[in-house]
Parts: structure tokens; sequence; C-alpha cells
């Protein structure tokens, strides 16, 4: 049930990723293709994308998918930014489409205090000029439902679909659906019954068929404050209910569920994935 995993470094370069995935325990991986606090960063060479499909394979990972830089505000009112990040948003695509990357996540951006309208309407035309600048690109590109701080957009599943109606070429989107913002963002998940709730909005917002990929976190801050804040799962506001629900959701059997949470070291990740397999086919947590 679910391909479990965690968010892995890329030091040394991409082709060390998959034994990262490996040592862990994961069969799916989150990765920044790139340096993720520059701009434009220094590509992976074409040797490296090729011996990441090498290692993908012999290390037994099913699927990685790319976070795109949180430099990036597709939404952006100021024109040098926001060409900057269309500009680096393409060059992500090219590197997930080197590696065999089938997906690439990104926060939808932010306002800046000129309104949310006006920056949905924004992040669909970014995503348009984007997906024609890279007409044969194979990558599908997940918008992210976000916590909502500061002017950042995304925040409710009415964003999600709004951005998505503006898209032309929609068989190039998807969703992926963070738990830590979802709550923070309002959307009780504690309990099988509030998820249950909370997902039948979805479906009926946006479609659950969208949702390609799930960010596993827990919340360091309550429900609907809006604060982005992982925290290790069970350890935050949200409930091992919560965790029970999303691995033992026979509609979401087949997705990548990835970790993001707090930790020093990844060794960490091993014992929180270890947690999360043993709450599939388990006795509902009290």
């Amino acid at each position: 049930m679910g391909l479990l995993g965690a968010h892995v470094s890329v030091a040394g370069g991409v082709q060390n990723a998959p034994e990262r995935g490996m040592d862990i325990s994961a069969n799916s991986i989150q990765i920044f293709t790139a340096n993720q606090n520059q701009w434009f960063p220094k590509q992976p060479s074409k040797e490296n994308c090729t011996q990441f499909k090498v290692e993908m394979e012999n290390r037994g990972i099913n699927v990685c998918v790319s976070h795109a830089s949180y430099l990036l505000n597709l939404g952006s009112p100021e024109p040098k930014k926001l060409n900057m990040s269309r500009r680096a948003f393409s060059d992500e695509l090219d590197r997930c489409d080197a590696c065999g990357i089938p997906y690439v996540i990104f926060h939808p951006g932010a306002h800046l205090k000129t309104g949310e309208s006006e920056c949905l309407s924004r992040i669909s035309e970014s995503l348009n000029y984007v997906m024609n600048k890279r007409p044969d690109s194979k990558v599908t590109i997940l918008l992210e439902n976000t916590a909502g701080q500061g002017s950042v957009v995304g925040y409710s599943f009415e964003h999600l679909i709004r951005i998505m109606e503006g898209v032309e070429n929609k068989n190039r989107l998807g969703v992926c659906f963070d738990t830590q913002h979802a709550y923070a963002a309002g959307y009780d998940i504690r309990t099988e019954k509030s998820w249950n709730d909370t997902f039948d909005h979805f479906d009926k917002t946006v479609g659950l068929e969208w949702i390609k990929v799930f960010h596993i976190n827990d919340s360091k801050r309550e429900l609907g404050t809006h604060v982005d804040r992982h925290e290790k799962i069970g350890k935050g506001f949200l409930t091992m209910e919560t965790f029970w629900c999303m691995v033992n959701d026979e509609r979401f059997s087949n997705l990548p569920m990835i970790l993001e949470t707090p930790v020093t070291d990844p060794s960490e990740y091993a014992v929180e994935l270890e947690l999360l397999r043993s709450l599939i086919g388990a006795k509902k947590p009290a």
C-alpha cells in the first residue's frame, strides 16, 4: 500500500540519490535536481543523469519526484522575478526530462499584496508559458496545496482548481497533497470521518484523480493557523489516525507518499517509514 519514501540529498550528484533512498528502505524518493538556493544552478551532466537512471533500477526505487526551488514565484507581480521564475522552471523541466523523472512539484506562488485572483491567473499564465516553451516535455507538473502563510496562494482546493482551469494543456497537470499544509490551511484530517469529509470536498472541487503524490508531514502548529511548519510523524498536532487513514486508503494505494519531516540524520526517515508501514492493515489507532 503506497510507495513510501522521503526527500533525499543529491550531494555529489543526482546519481547518488537512489542509494540514499535504499539506505532508508524507501521505494519512492523526492529530490532537488540542482541547488535549490540558486536561480540558475549548475546543471547535472549527461553522465550524471544516465547514471541516475541506472541507479534507480539497481537500488529498487520505484519512482522519483522532483521538488522545484522555493525561490520560484510563478504568480509574482514583479516582471523580473516572474521572468526568472518561468525560466528557472523551464530549466527544471529539462533536468527532470534528462533524468526520466515523471513529476515535478511546485508551490504555486505568492501575490505579494496584489490580490489572490490576479495571482492565480498569473500562475495559470506561467504554466501555459512554460508548457509552450517545453512542448515535448514528458514531466507532469504538480501543484502543491499550501498552508497559506503570508501572501501564498494555493491553500484552498478552490485555488487549485482555479489555477488548473486556466491551463490549456491539463494533461500535463496534477496535484501533490501535503498533509501538514492542508491541516494548517484549515482542513481537519485528524479522524477517519474528517479525512473522508476532506477528500469528499476535494473530489467535488478538484477531483481525486488529479492527486498524483502525497507529502507526509505532521504539523508543529494547530488547525487553521496558516503556518508552514512540519513535524515528525506522531509528534505534532495531527494524529496517528491521520496517517493510518493515508496508508490504508485504497484510493491512494499506488501513489508515492514522501516524508518531508525535520530530521538531523537521514536514518531517522527509516524509523518513520517503519512506523508508517506498521499502520498498513493494522487496527485503527485509538
